[in-house]
């Protein structure tokens, strides 16, 4: 299996769904190597092998006495989740400064850094060298599937399954249509198309990412399958947990603050509630490249002392802000899954999600409005705030409605896949 992102080191969805997928595996008995740019912390790795970059043994100060059917493989590679060409090329012009710093000018030219082979120059560089050293890290492995995860890892993945004459199943997050509208980067598109065409199997993660992959990339329709995502359970918590005064209420947006998440029609809805209520926040959790903009916007709104920015946040903070919430609210302009809107329910936050998204074919419970009528998100979050047996329904409804989506269900599935892609014509 091939990712690019995984606890602790998440930056969004797909590190919540590679680690919930593999361990739901993991129970399920399969055998799973996990190749990332990036080792993790033995502390984190809850159920997974660590081995050291380049070598089979296992490092000497891990050991694990539960899950033991996941291996983890690190590969050198500067590749980091939701990284577009522009911001690798500024962390690769900060890492040469480093060097250059450290060595104290040894090398006499930029060309020269790249020839050591660290990372590659550029983004497509840097991609299909990860390719190369994640083939020949497999030529000396067992397996019998490849599974690469979303578009960074779909050159690996068709060099890995190619050297080892196996089959190959991309697995589609997200794609380019979802992260940049019309606007796509042709370099990330063609690998995206190389990948699913060169692919045995598609895994999406909602129908209305199939339906992206079969009119956008011309896949055939009998080769993908739909894997909806799942939610790990944490369980029941009580208000006497936190200290929070709820006099105000607080709406939550929690998610990356770029356009495919929709921030500026979170605000904009906004302010049309404090139009007619007062006692409110919004707080919108997580960081992004619109960040800025979204702070001037509020700013520009008149409700900048309405809305709360606190970056991005991890594990127990995710928990405090849920526990906090009265209302999540995701309006994302194009959303394949969604996990988040299934956090919050788990935690007992109803939530209004927009219509372009995947988990709205798996969620009844939950109000429904298009991602750009900011004059009904606003409605809605009047509604659910000023009418308590709106939020009780939805609440108790939406708890109980999530605990169908479970992980094992998505790795069962994936299972079957493979079973299917296994078996002699």
């Amino acid at each position: 299996m091939l990712g690019w992102e995984f606890p602790p080191f998440i930056s969004g969805g797909l590190g919540t769904a590679c680690y919930g997928l593999t361990r739901a595996m993991d129970q399920l008995g399969m055998e799973i190597m996990f190749v990332l740019p990036k080792m993790v912390e033995s502390k984190y790795a809850t159920h997974v092998k660590l081995l050291t970059p380049g070598s089979h043994k296992s490092s000497s100060s891990v050991k694990f006495d539960e899950l033991k059917n996941v291996k983890f493989r690190a590969l050198s590679s500067t590749l980091q989740a939701y990284t577009t060409p522009d911001s690798y090329l500024q962390r690769i012009e900060e890492t040469l400064r480093l060097k250059q710093n450290l060595l104290g000018g040894s090398f006499s030219s930029a060309s020269q850094l790249f020839m050591s082979r660290d990372y590659g120059s550029d983004m497509y560089t840097e991609v299909h060298r990860y390719a190369a050293l994640a083939a020949e890290l497999a030529g000396d492995e067992q397996f019998d599937v490849v599974h690469a995860h979303d578009w960074m890892t779909y050159p690996a993945g068709i060099a890995v399954a190619a050297i080892g004459g196996k089959p190959l199943v991309v697995h589609v997050h997200s794609t380019e249509f979802d992260r940049s509208g019309e606007h796509v980067n042709q370099m990330i598109y063609d690998i995206e198309r190389e990948g699913m065409h060169r692919a045995d199997k598609v895994i999406a993660v909602s129908h209305y990412t199939r339906n992206i992959i079969i009119s956008r990339y011309g896949v055939s329709g009998d080769k993908v399958e739909v894997v909806y995502n799942g939610v790990e359970r944490i369980g029941q918590w009580s208000m006497d947990e936190t200290v929070i005064d709820k006099d105000e209420k607080i709406v939550l947006f929690l998610g990356r603050i770029t356009m495919q998440k929709g921030p500026e029609y979170f605000l904009q809805a906004a302010k049309k509630v404090l139009e007619v209520m007062d006692n409110v926040k919004f707080v919108m959790a997580g960081s992004g490249d619109m960040m800025h903009q979204a702070i001037e916007m509020a700013a520009g709104l008149g409700i900048g002392q309405k809305v709360l920015f606190t970056g991005f946040l991890h594990g127990e903070d995710v928990q405090k802000i849920y526990k906090m919430a009265d209302l999540y609210v995701m309006p994302s302009v194009s959303e394949p899954f969604g996990i988040a809107p299934l956090e919050a329910l788990d935690n007992d936050v109803p939530v209004i999600i927009s219509k372009q998204s995947g988990v709205s074919e798996v969620l009844m419970h939950a109000l429904k409005v298009d991602f750009w009528d900011v004059n009904e998100i606003a409605n809605k979050i009047v509604a659910v705030l000023k009418y308590p047996p709106l939020q009780m329904t939805l609440r108790s409804h939406g708890n109980f409605e999530v605990r169908r989506l479970r992980w094992k269900d998505a790795a069962a599935r994936c299972g079957k896949i493979y079973e299917e892609m296994l078996i002699p014509v």
